[in-house]
C-alpha cells in the first residue's frame, strides 16, 4: 500500500527572497538536522539571463533504524537526489527528491514548493507532498514503513524550525531585506531561447501547483489550522489536506467545512479510507434528505416546542456551548404517538446542526477552536415508561443516525440523579455508542452533582439550572405527560410531500370500519417464540383477536392509501377448520394502551387482529362476514383508527428483555392494570387507561 502525506500550506511572514537565503544555509551540511549528513552538487545550471537556477544534490541521510535491520539491509546510510529549480522572476523554488538506495525495493518521492503568498507579495508559502511504496523489503515492509513515516513526519517540523532559525540569523546580522531580482538587458534570440527553456519548465513543474486549488478557496496553513481546528500532527494535517483535496476533485455538491471534516477523520482514527467512507455515506444522506437546510425549513409542531424537555443554556467552563435535556420529565411514549419518529428525528437533527453553528460562533467569539458541545441529562423521574421495546428501538434507531452523521460532536456529557432503572437503559442503549463517545460520559446518582467533583468542575456556577440546585433560571420546558386525545389520528398532511428520513416507522396506523377488519400475519418457522405487541385505541372501540392457521393467507388490500385496513382471512374460511382462535377476545376501549405477549406452540401463521367492537363481539362468536359487509354499509362513516406495534422475538431473546418488562405482571407505567389472559395461548395483555 502506498503511504502518502501532503501538508498544510505553510505561511513565512518574511519576503521569497529572504527565504530562499535562509534556505541556501541548509547545505551542504545542516546540524539543524542530525539525520542529514550533508551533500554534494552533482549538477548546475542557469539561465542566460539568471532569473532560473537549476541544482542538483546527492544527500546522505542517516537512517534511525534498530541495529539488526541497518545489518541486514547492509546500509548505515541512503542516498536521495534532489533536484531544485528556483525562478527568481517568478519568485518560486520547485523541489522534487527521490531515494537512490534501494530504488528497486522502496519507492519514495517528496515535492515541496515556495511560492508568494497570493494576497500579500511580502510573504512566502511552502508547501510538500510525498510518497512511500515499499515493494519488498526483506521481510520487513511494515517496520520499514513505520520506521520510515515515524522519520519523516519527525523532520517535517524540524524543516521549519530551521528555516525559521536562518531567518533569525539572517536578521542578527542585520539582512532583513534582499532586492528582488531584475533582468538584465539580452539580445531578440537569447530572448526566444530563454522563453521556449522557461515554458518548458514552467509545463514540467506543474502538477506541483496544486497549492494554488487551495489557496483559491481557504488557505490551510499553520497559523488557520492552530486558530480553528487545533493542535494536529504533521500526518492528521496531511490527511485533513488530502480529503479535503479529494472532495474538491470528486464531490458534486457543497464541501463540507474543514471542522466537519476532521470530525470524519478522528471517528476513524485519522485512517483515510475509513474516514472518506463515512463522510462520504454521509454527505449523500444530506443530500437526499436536505439536512443542509433543515435549520432553515424545520419548524417544531408546537405539541413538541410544549412538551420536548431539552434546550441550550448558556455554555461550559471549557467555552462548549451547553445542552440540557430533562430526559425523566419527557413523556417519550407519548412524543413518539403525539408527533411520530419522523417528527422527532428531524428535531434532534436540528438540535445537532444548531450544536455546529453555536460551535463555530463560540470559536469565532472565544479566539480558540470549539469543536463540540457538552449535553446536561437529567432524568430525575425515569421509570419504566421511558423503556417500552418499541421506544428503545426507535432510540436506538436516532443514536445510529447521530452516530453515522455527527461523530466526534459530543464533547463531556454529564447525567445526574440516575435512578436504579438506569442501568437497564445503559445495558441497552451502550453497544450502539461508539467507544470514543462512551469515555466523555460522566454518571452520578442520587445527589452526587452537588459540591466538589460534581457539576462545579465542569460547570460555573451562575450557570447551573436552578432545578439542580443552582442560581440560574433555566427556560427549558418541563416537559410531562401528553394527553392520549392529543395522540396523531391522521396523517401530517403538511409534511406529507416531505422526502422522508425513515421509509418505516416503528409504529403503524390503521382504520378498522365495520366488516373490514385490520390484519397481520406472522409466520413461525419453528421452535418457540414469542409475539409482542402494543398499541393504542384513538377513535372507537375494538375488539382483539389473536389466530393461528396452518395455511399462508392472502391479502386483500381494502384501500391503497396509508392507514388502510389489509383484510387476510378469506371469506371461505371457517373458524375451528381453516384457522383457530389463540387468544380470548379482548374489548379494547377508545383511549386505551395495550400491551402484551403470546407463546406461540406451532409453526404455521400467526394472526393479528383489530375489528370493530359489536355487543356479539363482547360474546365468544364473531359476526359473519355477509352481516359485517352489511353493516358497513348501513354505517359507512364510522371508523375506528389505532397505532401498533408488533414484534417477534426468539423465546431465549425474549426473557429479560424490554417486552417482558411490559408483560401482563410487570406493573408497566405504575398505572392500576386490567389483566386479560388465556391459559391456552400461555399469553397475556396489559390495558393501561
Amino acid at each position: 500500500m502506498v503511504q502518502k502525506y501532503q501538508s498544510p500550506v505553510r505561511v513565512y511572514k518574511y519576503p521569497f527572497e529572504l527565504v530562499m537565503a535562509a534556505y541556501e544555509k541548509r547545505f551542504p551540511t545542516c546540524p539543524q538536522i542530525p539525520v542529514f549528513l550533508g551533500s554534494e552538487i552533482i549538477h548546475e545550471s542557469k539561465s542566460q539571463d539568471g532569473s532560473i537556477h537549476i541544482v542538483e544534490r546527492s544527500c546522505k541521510l542517516t537512517v534511525d533504524a534498530p541495529r539488526l535491520l541497518k545489518k541486514i539491509a547492509g546500509v548505515e546510510y541512503v542516498i536521495f537526489v534532489q533536484k531544485n529549480v528556483l525562478n527568481w522572476k517568478d519568485r518560486t523554488l520547485l523541489i522534487e527528491a527521490h531515494n537512490e538506495t534501494f530504488a528497486n525495493r522502496v519507492i519514495v518521492h517528496e515535492n515541496c514548493s515556495y511560492t508568494v503568498h497570493p494576497e500579500n507579495d511580502e510573504w512566502t508559502c511552502f508547501e510538500q507532498s510525498a510518497s512511500l511504496d515499499i515493494k519488498s523489503f526483506f521481510g520487513f515492509e511494515n517496520a520499514v514503513e513505520k520506521i520510515a513515516m515515524k522519520q519523516y513526519t519527525a523532520n517535517i517540523k524540524k524543516g521549519k524550525e530551521v528555516i525559521e532559525y536562518y531567518l533569525n540569523e539572517l536578521i542578527s546580522q542585520g539582512i532583513s531585506h534582499i532586492p528582488r531580482w531584475t533582468p538584465s538587458p539580452v539580445r531578440e534570440e537569447d530572448q526566444r531561447s530563454l522563453a521556449g527553456s522557461s515554458l518548458e519548465l514552467s509545463a514540467s513543474h506543474l502538477p506541483s501547483q496544486t497549492y494554488f486549488i487551495l489557496l483559491s478557496l481557504i488557505p490551510l496553513d499553520t497559523d488557520y489550522i492552530e486558530r480553528y481546528l487545533g493542535h494536529l500532527t504533521p500526518m492528521q494535517e496531511s490527511c485533513l489536506i488530502r480529503l479535503r483535496q479529494w472532495l474538491q476533485e470528486t464531490h458534486k455538491g457543497k464541501i463540507p467545512k474543514d471542522e466537519h471534516i476532521l470530525r470524519f477523520l478522528r471517528a476513524r482514527d485519522f485512517h483515510f479510507e475509513k474516514a472518506r467512507e463515512m463522510l462520504c455515506q454521509s454527505l449523500n444522506w444530506r443530500k437526499q434528505h436536505q439536512v443542509d437546510y433543515i435549520l432553515q425549513t424545520w419548524r417544531p409542531p408546537p405539541l413538541l416546542e410544549e412538551f420536548y424537555a431539552g434546550g441550550w443554556h448558556y455554555q461550559d467552563r471549557d467555552g462548549r456551548p451547553l445542552y440540557i435535556l430533562r430526559l425523566g420529565q419527557m413523556d417519550t411514549k407519548g412524543l413518539m404517538k403525539a408527533v411520530g419518529e419522523e417528527a422527532l428525528l428531524r428535531h434532534i437533527l436540528s438540535v445537532n446542526e444548531e450544536g455546529q453553528k453555536r460551535c463555530e460562533e463560540h470559536t469565532n467569539q472565544l479566539g480558540r477552536p470549539i469543536s463540540s458541545w457538552t449535553c446536561l441529562v437529567d432524568l430525575e423521574g425515569l421509570n419504566m415508561r421511558h423503556l417500552w421495546r418499541p421506544g428503545v428501538k426507535a432510540l436506538l434507531r436516532m443514536i445510529e443516525v447521530v452516530e453515522d452523521n455527527y461523530p466526534e460532536t459530543l464533547g463531556r456529557l454529564l447525567i445526574v440523579r440516575a435512578p436504579r432503572v438506569f442501568p437497564v437503559l445503559w445495558t441497552l442503549v451502550s453497544p450502539l455508542i461508539n467507544e470514543n463517545t462512551r469515555q466523555k460520559f460522566l454518571i452520578y446518582s442520587g445527589s452526587n452533582y452537588q459540591g466538589p467533583g460534581g457539576l462545579v468542575d465542569y460547570l460555573n456556577k451562575d450557570v447551573i439550572p436552578d432545578f439542580l440546585g443552582g442560581e440560574c433560571l433555566c427556560n427549558v420546558p418541563e416537559g410531562g405527560i401528553i394527553p392520549k386525545a392529543l395522540y396523531q389520528i391522521e396523517e401530517d398532511q403538511e409534511n406529507a410531500d416531505r422526502v422522508q428520513l425513515w421509509t418505516e416507522t416503528v409504529y403503524q396506523s390503521a382504520s378498522v370500519l365495520q366488516g373490514a377488519p385490520h390484519e397481520i400475519a406472522v409466520e413461525i418457522l419453528e421452535g418457540e417464540s414469542v409475539i409482542t405487541w402494543d398499541f393504542d385505541i384513538l377513535r372507537g372501540d375494538v375488539v382483539f383477536n389473536l389466530f393461528h392457521s396452518k395455511q399462508a393467507p392472502e391479502p386483500r388490500p381494502r384501500e391503497s392509501k396509508s392507514g388502510s385496513s389489509v383484510q387476510l382471512i378469506d371469506q371461505s374460511w371457517v373458524l375451528g377448520v381453516d384457522y383457530n382462535r389463540v387468544e380470548s377476545p379482548l374489548v379494547c376501549r377508545e383511549g386505551e394502551s395495550i400491551q402484551g405477549s403470546h407463546v406461540t406452540r406451532w409453526p404455521g401463521f400467526y394472526l393479528l387482529q383489530w375489528k370493530m367492537a359489536t355487543p356479539s363481539a363482547c360474546a365468544a362468536s364473531s359476526l359473519p362476514r355477509v352481516e359485517d359487509a352489511l353493516t358497513s354499509v348501513q354505517s359507512p362513516g364510522h371508523k375506528c383508527k389505532l397505532l401498533y406495534y408488533y414484534e417477534v422475538l426468539a423465546s431465549v431473546d425474549f426473557r429479560g428483555s424490554m417486552s417482558s418488562l411490559e408483560s401482563c405482571t410487570s406493573g408497566f407505567s405504575q398505572l392500576s392494570a386490567t389483566t386479560t389472559s388465556s391459559n391456552q395461548s400461555q399469553s397475556g395483555s396489559l390495558i393501561s387507561r
